[in-house]
């Protein structure tokens, strides 16, 4: 296993992945993702803020960070890594993925001195609360959010659920 930035040779796969969790999501009769820009992944890649999980020669997981997000969190002062857009391969699930994900982020707060590790989703999914719980993240509640301009349109379809979890050094 490994963890890496993704480059731009992966945005077949990257775009392949959001249109499998985004019909996963339909499926589910819960906020879907909508189709992101290219734009917007490119730009992910280039501030290396893209992420992939590789196993056995193939991207297992994607993910994008930020250190900021304000128009979700508010201009908060705390030092945190926002996760976003994590998307799993179909033929990886039940690898334990998010615990993989979220070690990973552990040790990139540490050295980069972050606090936190926060999350959102939109829509009340009680089943991805319950397995973001299982991986140590606080279910701080749901926001209704104000000014969703420059936000990926599925942002617009209801409250946002809000996650947070200390940063902990390896066991």
């Amino acid at each position: 296993m490994k963890i890496t930035n993704s480059d731009l040779n992966d945005l077949p796969t990257i775009f392949d992945l959001y249109r499998i969790a985004t019909g996963y999501m339909k499926s589910k009769n819960q906020v879907a993702w909508p189709e992101f820009q290219e734009e917007l992944v490119v730009e992910a890649i280039e501030e290396k803020k893209q992420w992939k999980l590789v196993m056995d020669n193939e991207i297992a997981c994607i993910w994008t960070i930020t250190f900021r997000d304000e128009l979700i969190w508010g201009a908060d002062v705390e030092p945190a890594m926002y996760i976003h857009r994590i998307a799993t391969n179909p033929e990886f699930r039940g690898r334990n993925l998010v615990k993989h994900l979220v070690d990973w982020a552990d040790g990139y707060c540490i050295e980069n001195k972050l606090k936190y590790i926060r999350m959102d989703t939109v829509g009340f999914n009680k089943g991805l609360i319950g397995h973001y719980e299982k991986h140590g993240f606080t279910f701080l509640g749901t926001k209704e959010l104000g000014n969703t301009n420059g936000l990926p349109e599925h942002y617009r379809e209801g409250p946002v659920c809000l996650f947070q979890r200390d940063v902990r050094k390896a066991t």
